[in-house]
């Protein structure tokens, strides 16, 4: 075993320790949505900086605390901040708490952030559910399964045209449409942050098919998918993306925490009822 997963299963023995009920399902939530977590009932509160190994969010807006219990009669365990890669963590420290979800028991990902919109059928507000993603610093060599593999946790080589599960998608559209939900889909582009795009990066990023863009969820759905974990994902718009010198709009994290705040009753409804669907078999790695 090598120290990345060492370090994982350490940190979920710990975590194990401390709980009644083994979580079968996860909530990732991103800026300004760490209130869905007060939602969970009879919960287990675990601050991240008390898990052996686990890194320490730095962003306002993100708690850092694991809270464990019931939300949608499944029992979850929802992760009240995360830590990006731009904070000076390496893309396998960004994504051990994934691994530890594993260790725990979680088959199901839901994964929730606040993304600025490229798409031109975006809107500030917008749910827009993920659909397919682009990696660029992946791409560029920050991958999260970059070194050795653990065969024990997925293959080498996994693969990634159905990173989104598709009937997890099937079944978000649904409970949209029957709460009257607006709910957008689109290609999601991580980029490594802190700063924000410049107008000639907006552009580029439309061109190469990215609707939406931000600064976390890849890696950790790239790990979950690895360990063949199902995944869903959805962004909030919180921003739209400057494409233009001359437009006089100015992109900053309050403006983000603020949609957040708006958003939240939407994206909490849809969360709920995705667990309270019935799970279905994990996929194959």
């Amino acid at each position: 075993m090598h120290a990345d997963s060492r370090m994982a299963l350490e940190a979920a023995e710990f975590v194990q320790a401390r709980l009644r009920r083994r979580p079968t399902a996860a909530v990732i939530l991103g800026s300004g949505l760490g209130a869905l977590a007060e939602r969970v009932q009879d919960p287990a509160i675990i601050p991240y900086a008390e898990i052996p190994h686990f890194p320490a969010s730095t962003v306002p807006g993100h708690a850092g605390r694991l809270v464990v219990g019931e939300l949608g009669a499944t029992v979850t365990a929802i992760m009240q901040g995360r830590v990006h890669f731009y904070e000076g963590y390496s893309p396998s420290q960004v994504t051990l708490p994934i691994r530890l979800l594993h260790h725990l028991g979680v088959r199901t990902l839901v994964v929730t952030n606040a993304a600025g919109g490229i798409g031109r059928h975006l809107a500030v507000g917008d749910l827009m559910a993920i659909v397919d993603h682009i990696n660029l610093p992946g791409l560029a060599g920050n991958h999260p399964l970059r070194g050795p593999n653990d065969d024990a946790l997925g293959p080498r080589f996994p693969e990634m045209s159905t990173a989104y599960d598709r009937d997890l998608l099937a079944t978000l559209r649904a409970c949209a449409h029957k709460r009257n939900i607006p709910l957008k889909e689109g290609v999601y582009v991580m980029v490594s942050g802190p700063s924000f795009e410049t107008p000639a990066e907006v552009r580029f990023l439309r061109t190469i098919g990215a609707d939406a863009v931000g600064m976390s969820t890849v890696p950790e759905v790239v790990v979950a998918r690895h360990a063949g974990m199902r995944v869903l994902a959805v962004s909030l718009i919180t921003n739209i993306a400057v494409d233009s010198l001359a437009s006089a709009d100015v992109a900053s994290h309050e403006e983000v925490l603020s949609a957040g705040d708006q958003a939240l009753p939407r994206l909490a409804a849809l969360v709920e009822d995705i667990l309270r669907q019935p799970t279905p078999p994990t996929l194959e790695k």
